[in-house]
């Protein structure tokens, strides 16, 4: 009996962590999504940044506004980054929980500072930016 109950509290301990370790995974995952987008606009990479583009966004580049396409805001990104190369970008603030979480940046580029905040929608565990902002500070 008391081999019986050893192993019963080795299966229980065992499952424990299991579930404590997926559970400490999903929640790194899910407060994670801003670490990848801001390496990319910290390197000026649109090629990598524009794979976390909704097929459908919003850009709003110091001021002006425009509902496009993955690629449409890909050259768009393009362009931002070759007239202001970025040095510098760290996540200020995040907030927000699946379905909807938003960051607010702070980037570096081309000399000048500006404030980023993105929009980030989860639909089928699948994240995507529905909306980049960049404002000059």
């Amino acid at each position: 009996m008391n081999g019986q109950y050893i192993m019963k509290r080795l299966l229980l301990i065992t499952l424990l962590g299991i579930f404590s370790f997926n559970f400490a995974s999903a929640q790194q995952n899910d407060q994670d999504v801003f670490t990848p987008i801001g390496k990319y606009i910290q390197a000026g990479d649109c090629e990598k940044l524009s794979a976390w583009f909704a097929d459908n966004l919003e850009l709003d580049i110091l001021g002006a506004i425009n509902n496009c396409t993955r690629n449409q805001a890909k050259l768009i990104m393009k362009n931002f980054f070759t007239n202001y190369t970025p040095k510098k970008f760290t996540i200020i603030h995040k907030s927000g929980k699946a379905p909807m979480k938003y960051a607010v940046g702070s980037l570096s580029a081309g000399g000048e500072k500006f404030r980023v905040i993105l929009f980030v929608k989860t639909t089928d565990n699948v994240n995507s930016i529905q909306q980049l902002k960049i404002e000059a500070e």
